[in-house]
Formats: structure tokens, sequence, C-alpha cells
């Protein structure tokens, strides 16, 4: 069985695939590729109003043009002071072709005097499965943290250095995979998802 992750981003892929499975409880093997594995295809653009909506839009434009099931994924950070921003505009929080330092400086200037208690942010991932034929499953995971002062830590890519996950004194960036994978919301939606893999037959 082989099935298409939506993403050129591979940090992302290497992410997702760790937790995915590779065999089905039947035994039947499961491949995982990429975008740049079936030629770079090319997804729509995010214009949904909700995680939902984008995450729904490019799982079915993968598996439409590319003939296979394919996963696809919307995170958004949704920070409490910034009454849910960035949320959907996450990944371009700060313009069109804004990079993660430009979208985290950004984030960081307008909560510039706040102290942590009014930092509180959710991260929220909503994973979806669509077949070439229209089928569609949704997965969800949330992780609640603060935006923190500056960056901290050297791993994960995006917000990961400037988000202290609750209950923790680290940043996600300051984890290890196994250790992010274990309680992230992507991890949290993608397990969900793994679970469903597995019941799957050829």
């Amino acid at each position: 069985m082989k099935i298409l992750i939506a993403t050129g981003n591979e940090h992302k892929f290497k992410e997702i695939t760790d937790i995915l499975p590779r065999k089905t409880k039947t035994g039947e093997d499961i491949e995982y590729v990429s975008l740049s594995g079936i030629g770079g295809l090319k997804l729509p653009p995010e214009t949904g109003n909700t995680l939902t909506e984008n995450a729904e839009k490019k799982a079915a434009y993968a598996a439409r043009e590319s003939g296979l099931p394919a996963i696809s994924d919307d995170t958004g950070l949704e920070v409490e002071f910034l009454n849910g921003r960035p949320g959907v505009r996450t990944a371009r929080y700060a313009g069109e072709h804004a990079d993660a330092d430009d979208n985290n400086r950004k984030l960081l200037n307008e909560l510039e005097g706040l102290f942590l208690g009014k930092r509180a942010a959710c991260f929220r991932t909503v994973a979806c499965l669509a077949t070439p034929s229209g089928d569609m499953l949704h997965f969800e995971g949330s992780l609640d943290g603060f935006i923190g002062f500056g960056y901290r830590g050297t791993n994960g890519f995006g917000y990961d250095p400037i988000f202290i996950v609750a209950g923790m004194r680290k940043t996600l960036a300051e984890l290890t995979e196994q250790e992010k994978n274990a309680i992230s919301h992507r991890g949290k939606a993608f397990r969900q998802l793994a679970a469903y893999l597995e019941t799957l037959k050829q």
C-alpha cells in the first residue's frame, strides 16, 4: 500500500512518517512518499478560512492528482492575547513570502512587554486522509503552552524555538524528536491516524 504525504517540507515528512505505521495489522506493508517522490506535485494555495478547510483541500487535490490515498494537515498557532491569531495564517503570518524567522519576530514583537501568563497559546493540528474517490477522514490534536521571550533550542522548525510547552520549562525546539512526537499537537493527530491505518486491508 502506497500513501502520499502531501507536503514538500522534509522536516514535516520525517516527523509524520516517524509516527505512522509501516505495516497494517494484517501484515501489509505501507510505503509513504512525499510530493518530491512523485515528481513534485504542487499543492493549491491555503485559502480556506479554517485549518480543516485547508487540510481537506490539499489532501483531496493530492489524492485526485496522484491517484494515491493522500494525507495532508494544517497547523495553527492560536495566541490568546491576539484573539486566536495567527491561526489559519500561521505559516504566512509576516507575509506571503515570510520565513520562520520573520513570523517569529512578528509574534514576539506583538507580545513585547507581556509577562508569561499573558502569553498563553495553543498549537492545533487537523490531519486529513483523502482517497482518490473522494472519501475523507479527519484527525485532530492540540498542545497548550506559552510564547516565550526569545529563541531557545535548535531542534524542530517554525515556531518551535519560541513555544514553551505547558507544564515544562522547555520549548519544543529543546526537546528531542521522540520527546516532541510524544506530546505534540501533530503527534496526537497522527497517532490517531496511525491507529486507523493499522486497521486497513490491502
